[in-house]
């Protein structure tokens, strides 16, 4: 969980990366703002997250992630940066289940 203040500093990182929302709105779920960062973040943006959250929390938000929320690209990134598990094995994105086939 994230207290006040690291709130009220996500709020910057809220309107630039979740732009169809208020920030206010947007960090009704803190993690999706955390993701959204995480996945299309400057390297600036990155330094000021982790300057906001723990790694802990970073490992929740990959942990807790729904389908869409990252890259290939960056979901492999945050596993060895953040050394989630082994770097040879990143486990798959998370993903949608199928409606099952009307046939």
């Amino acid at each position: 969980m994230l207290t006040e203040r690291q709130i009220e500093d996500l709020k910057p990182l809220a309107r630039t990366y979740i732009w169809w929302k208020t920030p206010e709105e947007a960090l009704k779920t803190p993690y999706r703002v955390i993701a959204q960062v995480m996945d299309l973040g400057t390297y600036k943006d990155w330094i000021r997250l982790c300057s906001i959250v723990s790694n802990e929390t970073l490992c929740d938000v990959i942990k807790h992630a729904q389908a869409g929320w990252f890259s290939p690209k960056r979901w492999n990134y945050w596993h060895i940066a953040l050394k989630i598990g082994d770097p040879f094995h990143v486990p798959p994105l998370p993903a949608r289940p199928l409606p099952p086939s009307a046939a």
